[in-house]
């Protein structure tokens, strides 16, 4: 998968989640500790969203790209970012797997 279909997977998982009555706040937040692919907030839950991006039929489905060390990177990042914005909002981590069909289009799963 290459860099630009990560990206074009993160901006359909942006346009997912708006139609679904999220509130994006970030996009790509970054801090010593790592990255956070979008940041939303629906009902009043602070949605920190990591999404997975691969072509349908790969060897490994975009729920398995979510190791330990990388759930251990986003917790210290969405810990930087609540100090940052001074968020005391009840958080969750949702993970979204994208799977890009053989005709380009895109199936978005949201695992809360």
């Amino acid at each position: 998968m290459s860099r630009a279909e990560g990206t074009w997977g993160e901006a359909e998982v942006a346009n997912y989640l708006r139609r679904r009555g999220y509130t994006l706040l970030a996009h790509g937040f970054h801090c010593r500790f790592g990255e956070i692919d979008l940041i939303a907030r629906k009902d009043g839950v602070l949605c920190f969203v990591e999404v997975k991006t691969r072509r349908a039929g790969s060897l490994t489905p975009p729920e398995a790209a979510v190791t330990p060390q990388k759930f251990r990177a986003l917790t210290r990042a969405a810990v930087r970012y609540l100090a940052a914005t001074g968020g005391q909002d009840e958080a969750q981590f949702d993970l979204a797997a994208v799977d890009v069909m053989p005709d380009g289009h895109m199936e978005v799963r949201l695992v809360e």
